[in-house]
This record gives structure tokens, C-alpha cells and sequence, in this order.
């Protein structure tokens, strides 16, 4: 499969980003810890909708582009995205939390399709995707993107500096963090959080997380020999 037939999702799919509060809704329960759902909706969306080189067919493909979802503890967002890709049945989101359904309050890599890895436990989605980028590389395989979305509160954590520290001197051009900023963190940076990405030689940028188009020219902005960083600002976790 060459470069050109892994395409973005932008034609042909049964939903659009209108739908999503309506998919999202089929998910009720307890624990569903809805800010850290809600933040990310609008920045799923765009990056599957408008960038990500993966669909239902070609998500076992080698030369595919990657997503891991580190802000685990929040997949309503990312199964509903998912549901509107092709990716899973729609039927299946009223069953979310169940004792035997595949959706759990963390996404399971085995049980949910799409999902490159299993997640929730903070401060691991960085590494994996480091993990990831290095391992590419090492295959020789310099196309696919490895994209990786964490949340602000994860900076909290010291695994996700030492990667992103990794990440920038290795020059992991391939690598790109999405940062979902809510204000949810208990550190803060100088200059924000793009501030800490672009020490350790980063590319980074900040924009409104609500912001389609912001979003879309931030993913795709270059960064030639270096990882690239999107902190997606959207409102505070508690207003």
C-alpha cells in the first residue's frame, strides 16, 4: 500500500462533528469523568477527520499513521470519534462501562478497534509514543506519523518530561503531542505549557482547542528534524 492510498476519513462516513453529542449521550454510568471527555472532542475530531492517515481497513497496516490516546481516563470523546469513523459499531456505545462490554472507563487495545494502545494511568502515553516513533524509525519506515494526545494534568507526571526531553534530541520528526489544556494542571511554565516543549527543541504552537480551523493549520504546520507539539487551549476543567 503506497503513501497516497492512506487517506484521511474525509469523505464517504455516515457522521459528522454535529453528531457527536448525540453519540456521546448513548454512554451514561457513573465515572464517566466528562470534562476530561468533553476537552478533547473537537481536537479528536479534526485530527481524524482531516489529518490522521487511518480508517477501519487500513488500521492493521504497517505504513499506517498511529494515535494513542494517553488522557485514557476520558475515552467517551475517542469512542464516540471512533463510532463515527467506522471504527466501531454506534449500537455498541450504550453498553459503555457494562461488565461485558468492550468499552471500558479506559480504552483496551484488545477489545476496542483502533485503539493503539490500552491507557488511563497518566503520564505513559508520552513514553509509548516515543517508544513508537523510535521503533518506526528503526524499521526504516520514515512516512508514518505517530500522534499521541495527553492531557495538561500529565505534566504532573516526571515520565512525560524525560520523553519529551528524549523526544527533541532525537530529533523524532515523526512524533507530534497533542497537549489538551483545561487547567488542570498542579505545575505551570513559564510562557506556558508550549514553553517546556520548546526547551527541550520542539516545535510547538498554542491555539483555541475549539477552533477547527486553528486546530487543522497547527497540525499540519512543518517542522522539519524536529517533534511538533499542539497545546489546544479550552476551558477550565471546573468553570
Amino acid at each position: 500500500m503506497t503513501t497516497a492510498e492512506i487517506t484521511p476519513q474525509s469523505s464517504g462516513h455516515r457522521y459528522g462533528f454535529g453528531d457527536l453529542p448525540g453519540l456521546m449521550a448513548r454512554m451514561t454510568g457513573d465515572e464517566k469523568h466528562g470534562p476530561a471527555a468533553t476537552s478533547t472532542l473537537d481536537a479528536l475530531w479534526v485530527l481524524y477527520d482531516r489529518v490522521l492517515r487511518v480508517s477501519p481497513a487500513t488500521a492493521t497496516r504497517i505504513d499506517r499513521d498511529r494515535f494513542l490516546l494517553s488522557k485514557g481516563h476520558g475515552p467517551m470523546a475517542y469512542y464516540a470519534v471512533l463510532a463515527a469513523k467506522g471504527f466501531l459499531d454506534p449500537g455498541i456505545l450504550a453498553s459503555f462501562g457494562a461488565y461485558d462490554s468492550p468499552l471500558g472507563h479506559h480504552p483496551d487495545r484488545l477489545l476496542v478497534p483502533g485503539a493503539e494502545i490500552s491507557s488511563g494511568s497518566l503520564g505513559h502515553g508520552l513514553p509509548l509514543a516515543v517508544g513508537t516513533a523510535l521503533g518506526l524509525r528503526a524499521q526504516g519506515l520514515a512516512d508514518p506519523a505517530v500522534w499521541v494526545l495527553i492531557g495538561d494534568a500529565e505534566f504532573d507526571e516526571g515520565s512525560n518530561h524525560e520523553a519529551l526531553a528524549f523526544a527533541g534530541s532525537a530529533g523524532l520528526e515523526r512524533l507530534h503531542v497533542i497537549a489538551v489544556d483545561n487547567s488542570s494542571a498542579t505545575h505551570g511554565w513559564r510562557g506556558g505549557i508550549a514553553s517546556r516543549f520548546e526547551a527541550e527543541g520542539w516545535s510547538a504552537v498554542t491555539v483555541d482547542g475549539r477552533d477547527h480551523q486553528a486546530l487543522y493549520e497547527a497540525y499540519t504546520t512543518p517542522h522539519p528534524g524536529r517533534p511538533h507539539a499542539v497545546v489546544a487551549r479550552v476551558e477550565p476543567k471546573n468553570s
